[in-house]
């Protein structure tokens, strides 16, 4: 897939018309992969190209008072890209979400991106909006002079598919459900760091995870997770929290991975969440601890989807 960063007309260059895919895509989720799903089959059919016109950003950024979580996606730029690729998207096109951007006439959106994207037929969601009118999809059907797919609601258990909804799960700890929502696994990568290495006294060493992106995390707890390391894939226990038990204040991403005795200070490594076991608890010993964690340890040697 060839990724391509335009800022206006004047950048893209003469190219064969293609299906464009119209959207913003934080974390692409069961919703987004319908409208890349009905792309390709259009353009298998008609023997074109699939593009994307997204931003790198949430648009938000250009409209409300600035908060960190704003920053903050469901699945790294990386994953994003590659799972485009994967739903058979040939070219990505990123542009900023600027307020020049936001400014445009939805006339002047269409000429400026849609026509100068040669774009033979558009795939959007029901819930589509553009230009500085905040047009619908209707609006985008009159203008555009070629043909207009619109992708309905996807639903599970009679709910809408959306970005909101995975950020609730993840926010509450179930890292289940976003994985249901997102059509893959919900991940965490970062490199491994040294921490306070009171696990390995208490025969459950941990690797403490320095995450890379600016991705959600899931509440504090423990869960079931996998984790990736040089390419294999272990079964562990991870938590997210601050140490209670000992009295800490930082907050802490850790997993212990089963059966695994390896030195792996300064490796990338990835925590796939699968479940939550529980939440996390101000034990008051070490004995009280040590029970509990071998009742996650067995939870998690026995969990299965």
């Amino acid at each position: 897939m060839e990724i391509v960063h335009i800022d206006g007309k004047n950048q893209i260059e003469k190219l064969e018309e293609t299906v464009l895919v119209l959207g913003y895509f934080d974390g692409l989720h069961l919703g987004h992969k319908a409208l890349f799903d009905r792309a390709r089959s259009i353009a298998d059919e008609k023997g074109l190209t699939v593009s994307v016109l997204t931003f790198p950003e949430s648009p938000k950024l250009a409209f409300v008072r600035y908060c960190p979580e704003l920053l903050l996606q469901l699945t790294s730029p990386e994953k994003r890209f590659a799972l485009m690729e994967q739903y058979g998207v040939d070219r990505l096109y990123l542009t900023d979400f600027t307020s020049s951007f936001a400014q445009q006439s939805p006339q002047d959106f269409v000429e400026n991106y849609v026509e100068a994207l040669k774009a033979n037929i558009v795939v959007a969601g029901f819930d589509y909006h553009f230009g500085n009118s905040r047009a619908d999809v209707k609006v985008l059907q009159e203008l555009f002079t070629g043909q207009v797919e619109v992708i309905e609601e996807v639903q599970l258990d009679g709910e809408k598919v959306s970005s909101s909804r995975i950020r609730d799960a993840i926010k509450s700890g179930n890292v289940a459900e976003a994985n249901r929502l997102l059509g893959y696994e919900f991940t965490t990568e970062g490199i491994v760091v040294h921490g306070d290495a009171r696990g390995r006294t208490i025969g459950y060493p941990t690797a403490n995870l320095a995450p890379f992106e600016r991705v959600h995390i899931p509440a504090e707890g423990v869960y079931v997770a996998d984790v990736l390391i040089k390419g294999q894939r272990y079964r562990s226990m991870a938590s997210v929290g601050r140490n209670v038990t000992f009295d800490g204040t930082e907050m802490r991403i850790e997993a212990h991975i089963f059966d695994f005795q390896q030195e792996i200070y300064g490796e990338k490594m990835t925590i796939i969440w699968l479940d939550k076991i529980r939440d996390m608890i101000k034990f008051d010993g070490i004995d009280s601890l040590m029970k509990q964690m071998q009742s996650d340890e067995e939870v998690s040697l026995n969990w299965s989807k």
